[in-house]
């Protein structure tokens, strides 16, 4: 549903579904209910400047009924943001489309506590583009290529090849030369294939019994020293596109990625150090330019840090 609210600081307005009914006579009624314990003057501020809107960007006052309207929308109070240390490069620009090269760190789309800190965010109100939208989404702590739609006209036409499988995604990741303790050894190249779904629990992926959903191939590239243990750098194929399934692929053959704080072991919650990000990087993507129809490549220009060891 289109919002009646134009894009504002790089953010989208907030939709809010009334309830068809319940105790609340008006639609102030119930936003006091449910957010009038944080900013009841802010609540009222708002119906009073007209900032408030339902269809069509026709203003809700404090008596506006709340069988008046299904949906409305806000903006909300955005809460102070202390700049990530790190840059968004962009590395392909034109009347359709935008390919940047995302920092581990900075999330792709606004959430949580990364709302102006984020991808998409940093990038509409850079270019002046406030139609920007992802095609796809990369993890806030991985690397590398994402592209976005700048043209609401043409965004179908990319939205299908992700749909469809048609676009080929190349992954470089860093992990141990060999599987950890009680795993067997892996012969490559490897393909793993299993069930994934999203965790009840704070871990947010986890692999269960039934029919593979998820399909990743997998390449030893090269062996080097770190430490104590040799490491490699893998190439990743993933046929699949489930919520951390790359991390939870190596993890499965016991080569967790390095820096990893989810998997195989979940660690404590504590600050990003931002001088150990996670070593796995969106390295390639590749389609058929559904407007051009002809055959593109982009390439990450980032490299992984312990990929190139001192």
């Amino acid at each position: 549903m289109q919002s009646p609210l134009p894009v504002r600081d790089g953010v989208n307005a907030t939709r809010l579904r009334l309830p068809d009914e319940g105790p609340w006579v008006t639609a102030m009624d119930y936003m006091m209910h449910r957010w009038g314990h944080i900013d009841p003057q802010g609540i009222e501020d708002r119906f009073d400047a007209g900032e408030i809107v339902g269809e069509g960007g026709v203003p809700l006052t404090r008596s506006t009924k709340l069988e008046d309207h299904t949906f409305i929308w806000y903006y909300r109070t955005l809460p102070p943001e202390t700049r990530l240390p790190v840059e968004i490069s962009i590395l392909h620009q034109d009347e359709h489309i935008l390919v940047v090269d995302k920092p581990h760190f900075l999330p792709t789309t606004p959430g949580g506590t990364y709302i102006q800190e984020s991808a998409l965010v940093r990038l509409r109100n850079l270019l002046d583009l406030p139609d920007l939208i992802p095609m796809h989404r990369l993890d806030r702590m991985t690397a590398g290529l994402l592209l976005l739609s700048t043209n609401p006209e043409t965004r179908g036409k990319y939205q299908v090849l992700f749909e469809k499988r048609q676009v080929q995604k190349g992954y470089e990741c860093v992990s141990a030369a060999t599987p950890t303790a009680g795993f067997p050894a892996v012969e490559f190249p490897a393909t793993v294939r299993n069930r994934m779904t999203k965790s009840r629990s704070y871990l947010l992926a986890e692999v269960i019994d039934g029919e593979p959903n998820a399909e990743t191939r997998i390449e030893q590239v090269r062996t080097f020293d770190a430490g104590p243990r040799q490491h490699a750098l893998y190439r990743l194929e993933p046929h699949t596109g489930k919520t951390h399934q790359l991390r939870v692929h190596m993890a499965s053959l016991g080569l967790g990625i390095v820096n990893d704080a989810f998997y195989p072991d979940l660690l404590d919650k504590a600050p990003d150090d931002y001088s150990k990000p996670l070593q796995l990087l969106a390295r390639g993507i590749t389609f058929v330019d559904p407007i051009t129809k002809q055959p593109v490549e982009y390439r990450s220009q980032l490299e992984l840090s312990e990929a190139h060891p001192s």
